[in-house]
């Protein structure tokens, strides 16, 4: 027993060494610790002495600096104030105009939904046939029918859905009027037109004829470019007529013509086909290349070959009602003053048709009154000879 007792003794004398070896540890790495943190901050005051120094230097060279940049900036202002719009015009002019060349690949992503509302006639509905022929870029849906949404937000619902970015609606009201709505979607601008003197291709059957889906080339009056709203219809046209080049549906040849022409406040389209005249036989084939290659020996009949234009169809009449600037409403750009719509000019015809009644027994009331106060005087001398 005294000898486990003195071993339990040596057991804890060794622990206590241990613990106290420990704890001397532990202080030294304090001690070393602390002289680091010391040491550190006397080398970030001695940084931060040497920075204030630096600066100190540097806001002394400031000065010549800013007043470097200020003279730069005054004389940058005046050179400013010296260009004027006529010096601008004159260095565009001398600037050479690079040639536009294209990559022939499919960039202009227009698409054009072409839809009708319900209640349209056959001649309306075989107009829109036409022009989805001639519009490969066009989105085609059935019959509209709003509902309580209205017309501006179905049709641009649906234009959303089919990555549409603009639009021709055609409407028919009291079936016998066609209205046309077309222009941008879904912040527009929008126009509205009354469309009278409708003629499809199948009506005319007309000699001209181009390729299907063929690229064509929009010929507009000079009116569309002095009068300020025919400026913004004709974009709204070019954008919805005008075939984008590369267009997967489209067919790489220009073979026909759209005219738009403003006349009596109307806009007349027309549709036509270039045709180049060829030489009938070897012979005129002859003359025309030697005609080409400067001689003078061509007939006249021959000289006279030209390029000529046959209609095609459809065609039809616009009459501008309003422009808005958003798609089927908002601010009105445009109102045409001298529109008359349909129902004042039947009501007009009307009443005329219901004063022909009246008229006549006008007259008839005024024939009578004036044969009674037409009164013959008697004669004395009446019964002289009898």
């Amino acid at each position: 027993q005294k000898e486990e007792a003195l071993k339990v003794q040596e057991e804890e004398e060794e622990a206590q060494k241990k613990i106290k070896v420990k704890d001397t540890n532990e202080a030294d790495v304090e001690e070393t610790e602390e002289t680091e943190e010391i040491s550190g901050e006397e080398e970030d005051e001695t940084n931060v002495e040497e920075d204030t120094d630096a600066e100190m230097v540097e806001a002394e060279e400031v000065p010549e600096v800013t007043q470097d940049a200020e003279e730069t900036e005054e004389t940058e202002e005046t050179e400013e104030i010296e260009l004027t719009p006529e010096t601008t015009q004159m260095a565009a002019a001398l600037t050479p105009a690079r040639p536009f060349t294209s990559d022939g690949k499919y960039r202009n992503k227009q698409r054009c939904l072409l839809l009708c509302s319900r209640g349209v006639t056959a001649r309306y509905r075989h107009l829109l046939e036409d022009l989805r022929t001639f519009i490969p870029h066009n989105k085609r849906d059935s019959k509209l029918d709003p509902g309580e949404q209205g017309i501006g937000a179905a049709v641009n619902e649906i234009a959303q859905v089919k990555s549409c970015n603009s639009f021709l609606f055609v409407e028919c009201r009291k079936r016998q009027d066609c209205y046309f709505t077309l222009g941008h979607t879904p912040r527009g601008p929008s126009a509205r037109f009354l469309v009278n003197n409708v003629h499809t291709m199948d009506e005319l059957r007309l000699t001209g004829n181009c390729m299907r889906g063929s690229r064509p080339v929009l010929n507009f009056d000079e009116s569309f470019e002095s009068v300020p709203h025919l400026r913004l219809l004709k974009e709204l046209f070019i954008d919805v007529f005008g075939t984008p080049r590369g267009h997967p549906k489209s067919k790489p040849f220009v073979d026909r013509i759209m005219g738009f022409y403003y006349a009596d406040k109307k806009i007349w389209v027309r549709n036509y086909q270039i045709i180049d005249q060829q030489a009938q036989n070897a012979k005129d084939a002859h003359a025309i290349k030697k005609q080409q290659e400067g001689a003078n020996s061509a007939p006249d009949s021959i000289k006279g070959l030209e390029t000529n234009l046959v209609e095609i169809g459809p065609r039809f009449v616009m009459t501008p009602i309003r422009i808005f600037a958003g798609s089927f409403g908002g601010q009105t750009l445009y109102l045409n003053d001298d529109y008359v719509s349909p129902n004042t000019v039947r009501a007009a015809h009307k009443s005329n048709k219901g004063n022909a009644y009246e008229s006549r027994k006008f007259a008839q009331a005024s024939r009578k009154d004036r044969g009674e106060r037409i009164v013959v005087p008697e004669d004395p001398l009446d019964d002289v000879f009898r």
